[in-house]
């Protein structure tokens, strides 16, 4: 039987959240809380749950804040965000709080439910909504692919270092000097903020520049 707590501060609706929970099999709702600092109060006298379902606009500590000091004292529980709040920023901060899952209290209850399942089994269950923008919100975070300001020359000799050319070869494929060459790869170097042939060559295959 895997156990659950509620951290809500509207009475009506913690009172049909500990229903709906209660009347599903293999789960039980144990705790209910109109704050925080009640529910972490109890954590410290009682058995941390399973599963707790909290909102992020609660009086006194807020929700995040809530479930970075649940998931401190009690890293095996899964917290699972039901509220009103959409925005990218509380999305994100109670994500990186530790939530395992984000969802809007407009959801049914059989949709509440079966996110409770999906957060025990380890996934990540969001409104189709949140989980559109939260996608959005990590590829605008994704750190974007950068050629380190090399010219195309510059590019053209990382490429021959690549395939094993040493300095005069490159030198004699591209029909330039070697005194030339070796202007290009101290720019090089200096612009892969490397010492070495073989911390350039390293660096091109890695961040894929050639």
């Amino acid at each position: 039987m895997n156990t659950a707590w509620i951290i809500e501060d509207h009475a009506a609706l913690r009172r049909t959240l500990v229903r709906v929970l209660n009347a599903e099999a293999g789960l039980q709702c144990t705790g209910d809380f109109d704050s925080c600092e009640k529910a972490l109060a109890a954590l410290g006298r009682e058995t941390a749950p399973d599963l707790v379902l909290i909102d992020v606009g609660l009086p006194g500590m807020s929700g995040l804040e809530g479930i970075r000091r649940i998931k401190e004292r009690s890293a095996r529980t899964q917290v699972l965000v039901l509220t009103v709040f959409e925005d990218d920023d509380k999305v994100f901060q109670a994500i990186c709080a530790g939530a395992a899952g984000y969802l809007l209290k407009t959801s049914s209850a059989a949709d509440i439910v079966q996110a409770a399942h999906d957060a025990l089994a380890g996934g990540s269950p969001m409104n189709p909504r949140i989980a559109r923008r939260v996608l959005e919100m990590f590829s605008r975070l994704a750190p974007k692919q950068s050629d380190y300001g090399l010219s195309d020359r510059e590019k053209e000799i990382l490429q021959l270092m690549v395939t094993g050319l040493i300095k005069k070869e490159i030198a004699d494929r591209l029909t330039l000097s070697i005194h030339t060459v070796d202007t290009y790869l101290r720019r090089i170097y200096e612009k892969l903020e490397v010492n070495t042939r073989t911390g350039a060559v390293a660096k091109a295959l890695k961040e894929g520049l050639v």
